[in-house]
């Protein structure tokens, strides 16, 4: 018995041997369960592919990538904010890449780089302007009167989506706290003006300091606002108010251009000024009078038909970069 079944066993064997020594279907069969012989080269393939795509990025990245830039103490425009560096992060880019897959586009991630110096790093400086690499402008108005002028205004600045940063005189905030709360609620900034719009040079060192706190105070109590920036009323200053606005926490910011609204030119004349002489990092000034009002929409357009975009003073001022494209 156990005889005939291992010739039944070695039987089977030979026929197996022998139908796939054929073109039958068994010897498809056992052709289909060997590797297809692409497989390696898929692979290697594969592994090629991504070798360029890192290569491509590196590329790109070396033509994106931009080095920060320090703040410093400029002899003209004094305290002058860096600018972050702009870095294409590789990794982060070859990552993504992989699990988009090749259909999509490469879209390029980034990081911001810090520069070594910042403002805070500069002193007790008074600035003038943002740094000249980023393009962006600030409309600063500075508010004492003019409430009639002031919802048109934000009525325009609405319509064109744009922020600005109010600087408000205390006395004026003491009597016009909804009015000021109205500019918050409507996504603009509001900073200190001192309280009684003096001449802060000829103050003494006590009476600055009150000007400036007692505003300060104000605006945290009545509007919730932690103050950073001070300008002082009609630009007059000395560096002792620089000194003491700093002890409090606060920078001292003047203006790149002024519109000299105050003087009551004519709307056209102030929108060919400043659209003209408008460039990245400018501080415009100007106050809620009959002429800026009706300039406004101009100004603005003005400023963006250069290619600047527009923003608060703590948006100006700051090292963050305008957006980069995500999609190159």
């Amino acid at each position: 018995m156990k005889t005939d079944k291992a010739a039944l066993v070695l039987a089977c064997i030979a026929v197996v041997i022998g139908i796939g020594s054929t073109n039958g279907p068994v010897k498809e069969m056992i052709a289909g369960l060997k590797p297809p012989a692409d497989v390696a080269v898929m692979s290697y393939a594969t592994a090629q592919s991504e070798d360029e795509l890192r290569a491509q990025i590196t590329r790109r990245a070396k033509e994106l990538n931009a080095a920060p830039v320090d703040a410093v103490v400029d002899r003209v425009w004094k305290a002058i904010p860096g600018y972050n560096g702009l870095e294409v992060d590789v990794e982060a880019t070859y990552r993504n890449a992989l699990l988009r897959g090749p259909t999509e586009n490469l879209k390029l991630m980034y990081r911001q780089i810090k520069p070594k110096i910042s403002l805070n790093d500069l002193g007790a400086q008074p600035i003038y302007r943002g740094n000249p690499a980023k393009p962006m402008v600030s409309l600063m108005i500075n508010v004492a009167w003019g409430n009639e002028y002031i919802g048109p205004m934000l009525d325009i600045l609405d319509a064109e989506k744009v922020k600005v940063t109010f600087f408000l005189d205390g006395s004026w905030l003491s009597h016009n706290k909804e009015l000021a709360a109205e500019m918050l609620k409507r996504g603009h900034e509001v900073e200190n003006h001192a309280y009684t719009h003096p001449k802060m040079s000829a103050l003494s060192r006590a009476r600055a300091t009150a000007e400036i706190e007692k505003t300060q105070k104000l605006l945290k109590e009545s509007l919730g606002v932690t103050n950073i920036w001070f300008a002082p009323p009609s630009g007059d200053f000395n560096q002792q108010t620089v000194e003491i606005a700093a002890s409090l926490g606060l920078k001292t910011v003047l203006w790149t251009l002024d519109t000299v609204d105050w003087r009551h030119p004519s709307p056209e004349s102030i929108i060919a000024k400043i659209s003209s002489k408008a460039e990245p990092g400018t501080l415009v000034l100007m106050h809620p009078t009959a002429s800026s009002s009706k300039a406004l929409r101009g100004m603005i357009r003005g400023i963006r038909a250069k290619g600047l975009q527009l923003g608060t003073v703590s948006q100006t001022l700051s090292p963050e970069r305008i957006a980069a494209p995500e999609v190159e």
